[in-house]
């Protein structure tokens, strides 16, 4: 660690070296059917690279693909008049381009395949009133908004992210509220393609920028058989008219039937929609999605520190990230506190399962250290913690998070910010 660095480590194993390191994965002497599947679906996501929509980077063969499928647009009176998302098909501007090519590439620069997907697309968006649908009236799924789906916050790169939870519905009554009949399935289809609509207005559309989502969906107690119908219709809902409209898709909480899931629904997919897939396993939900998403952005629920009501305050503070491995006990110092001050903090660590506590250590001789939080064991599945302390002496606050007993390295984060009179530092 830097000398300057507020975090101080102790190590309860004698073997472990004091250079920072990654923990190597525990191998079992066998794996599953669905841990191979989840092994061999992570090795794949590497690979794809989301497009940057600039012409300049296309082959020339993809170059010729965007113009022939200018020219049958322009050729057909039916498109004079077509836009997408307010954008003109035919605009002729970079805008225009980006949509073109989304459609190209999810039929492989095939032209006549790419009209016809574009030509279903324009009449499913009419008869839908997707172009119209964010000005709808929704509130009777109130209940369901920041629960089953929900845009919150954007990952490392600026892309929205959609989360999504299906478990609510293993709840009978649940289910029939929203999924009892023909009628309330397309209601509920017309509310999910609402969210899915808030996200893409965020996108640029231009090269270079942010033209996709972050989906990251939450596979915990998701009732398999009751979801099918509903399921088979979103998928094919997304992929036939949200082309490319995904970066990166993050299945999380994975159960062990998730083999037989993945069957049910790999035949709607297309190969280059699979590559993009990242699994994680119940237990290793912050690990993976801090790979992706900076903590402050992810709700609390899966290991961050993103609150319904941080909305209400502007853009989340950012968060210092930092690993505990096994067998270590970090010490986060947090000095330069004033007599009088108030310290607000978050803290988590992913998958907790360890000792945490909080104490405040006055700079006078002779004063005692105060235990504002005494040490007690955080379950696994506990959300960040959410504090704040008010000195009445000038001192330094120690946040400790104790994973000596354990050899599982663990993914963590924490903020703070100290407020004395009507300044704010921290």
């Amino acid at each position: 660690m830097d000398s300057s660095s507020p975090i101080s480590i102790q190590k309860a194993l004698k073997s472990q070296e004091s250079a920072p390191q990654s923990s190597p994965k525990p191998q079992s002497l066998k794996k599953s059917f669905v841990t191979s599947l989840m092994e061999a679906t992570a090795l794949r996501t590497p690979s794809f690279k989301e497009d940057s929509y600039f012409t300049s980077h296309l082959k020339p063969s993809e170059k010729k693909a965007l113009q022939e499928l200018k020219e049958k647009l322009q050729a057909a009176a039916s498109f004079s008049c077509c836009s997408m998302w307010g954008i003109p098909l035919l605009g002729g501007d970079e805008k225009a381009d980006v949509i073109l090519l989304k459609f190209l590439r999810a039929r492989d620069f095939k032209v006549s395949d790419s009209l016809h997907m574009l030509e279903k697309c324009l009449s499913w968006r009419k008869e839908f009133g997707a172009d119209t649908i964010l000005e709808g009236d929704f509130s009777g799924f109130k209940e369901l908004e920041g629960v089953v789906a929900y845009m919150n916050g954007y990952d490392r790169d600026g892309h929205p992210v959609c989360y999504n939870a299906y478990g609510v519905f293993r709840d009978k009554e649940m289910y029939e509220r929203i999924f009892g009949d023909e009628e309330k399935l397309k209601k509920f289809l017309r509310w999910r393609v609402q969210v899915l609509e808030r996200g893409i207005e965020q996108l640029h559309f231009k090269p270079g920028g942010i033209n996709s989502i972050i989906q990251v969906t939450d596979l915990k107690d998701m009732p398999k058989r009751e979801l099918r119908v509903a399921s088979n219709q979103i998928l094919s809902l997304f992929q036939d008219n949200y082309p490319e409209m995904v970066a990166r898709k993050v299945f999380i909480n994975v159960p062990w039937y998730f083999s037989v899931l993945y069957s049910m629904f790999s035949p709607f997919l297309t190969q280059r929609t699979k590559s993009k897939f990242v699994i994680s396993k119940e237990g290793n939900i912050a690990e993976t999605l801090y790979k992706f998403v900076r903590p402050e952005d992810i709700p609390v629920q899966y290991g961050g520190l993103s609150r319904p009501t941080d909305l209400q305050n502007g853009p989340p503070k950012p968060a210092s990230e930092f690993t505990v491995k096994g067998g270590e006990k970090v010490n986060i110092q947090i000095e330069g506190i004033e007599g009088g001050a108030t310290i607000t903090w978050d803290i988590v660590v992913g998958g907790w399962d360890l000792e945490y506590s909080a104490e405040f250590v006055p700079n006078g001789e002779g004063s005692y250290t105060i235990a504002v939080e005494k040490p007690r064991k955080i379950a696994a599945n506990e959300e960040a913690i959410h504090n704040s302390f008010t000195s009445k002496e000038a001192g330094k606050m120690v946040l400790s998070v104790d994973n000596t007993t354990s050899r599982k390295r663990k993914v963590a984060a924490y903020r703070y910010i100290v407020r004395k009179s009507a300044t704010i530092s921290a």
